[in-house]
């Protein structure tokens, strides 16, 4: 059973309990108060038995559709996010307005009113914290091993090239510029309800060619040295070979690997993409002019890494941050507090 059919699920029986309590009349218990006036409330003690489901019932639908939404990519999990802060937030705010002076004195807070009472606050400081700060996310290919290996959780740096509004990522604040050899999370060009990260290769007006798995930056080849192999085992089990390598790109080394018995590209999944004028192609792999306001994207994994030489470049608005440290992966605990590099 996979995550859709458990989201669809959810969302069918919390949906049946709440339309029976709404067929069946189903309320709040009545409260009283423990001393005249203001004072905590207690139940007097008369619970109708779907109540119980219903308190379920409502949190579980609010989280499965927030789910659904993220899961199906209708919306990114920012939007997501934000459509359930203000869900919550104009709920709570209504009855606090209109509903709680219109209702009958020791009843019950409807369940729904509860929910967004209790979801409201929580959810808008991880709104914030996300939005301006510091932002996690889970690793989930192989694309950018060695560097970052499955199953990573990160931690990106939402500041450190500038303050943008969530959702609509608008810079409103310059802080900083992509680097070249920083690795970036940005919004897939092809998807942007999809997030991707790989290593800035190259910056507005490079020049960059990879040809012969080896990097040349405005004419420039890139100094690598050869600093071993890998070994990954695929999903179908089989084994396969890499050589290991430092490059520089940037301020600082990092490692990236090939295998050698791919070619620099696989011109058959190259696809159109926007200023694709500015590249060209062959069996010894490409060579691209990057345009103003763009940048080209590799993963460290050269051949294994669905990246920038096949669909193009990122626009300066789809940037999210720069990844910083691994926090935790429940394979491998000795990578806790590992510095991206």
């Amino acid at each position: 059973m996979n995550w859709e059919t458990i989201g669809w699920i959810a969302i069918a029986a919390s949906s049946l309990v709440i339309l029976a309590s709404f067929w069946l009349g189903v309320k709040a218990p009545a409260t009283a108060a423990t001393t005249e006036g203001a004072g905590a409330a207690v139940p007097d003690g008369s619970v109708h038995p779907l109540y119980v489901w219903l308190e379920i019932a409502w949190p579980v639908l609010f989280i499965a559709i927030m789910g659904m939404l993220t899961l199906k990519e209708v919306m990114g999990f920012a939007a997501v996010l934000l459509l359930a802060t203000v869900l919550t937030g104009v709920v709570w705010g209504i009855d606090i307005l209109f509903l709680r002076k219109h209702r009958a004195k020791g009843a019950g807070q409807p369940v729904f009113v509860e929910m967004a009472q209790s979801f409201f606050p929580v959810i808008l400081v991880v709104f914030v914290l996300r939005s301006f700060l510091f932002e996690p996310f889970k690793i989930p290919s192989a694309s950018m091993e060695p560097t970052l290996l499955v199953g990573d959780f990160i931690l990106v740096n939402k500041f450190t090239y500038g303050i943008r509004i969530p959702v609509i990522n608008k810079k409103i604040f310059d802080v900083g510029l992509p680097k070249r050899g920083d690795v970036m999370v940005f919004r897939y060009p092809e998807n942007p309800a999809k997030d991707f990260i790989k290593r800035v290769v190259g910056l507005p007006g490079d020049l960059v060619a990879y040809k012969d798995k080896r990097l040349t930056i405005n004419g420039t080849p890139i100094a690598v040295e050869k600093s071993g192999a890998y070994t990954e085992i695929t999903e179908r089990l089989s084994t396969r070979y890499f050589e290991t390598y430092n490059e520089q790109l940037g301020d600082k080394p990092h490692r990236m690997m090939v295998d050698p018995n791919y070619r620099s590209i696989n011109l058959m999944q190259v696809r159109e993409f926007p200023n694709k004028k500015n590249c060209e192609y062959n069996e010894e792999g490409m060579s691209c002019l990057v345009p103003s306001g763009h940048y080209l994207m590799l993963g460290d994994s050269r051949d294994n890494s669905d990246d920038g030489r096949y669909w193009g470049f990122v626009p300066e608005e789809n940037i999210v941050g720069r990844a910083v440290l691994v926090w935790m992966n429940f394979g491998a605990f000795k990578r806790i507090g590992t510095s991206i590099e």
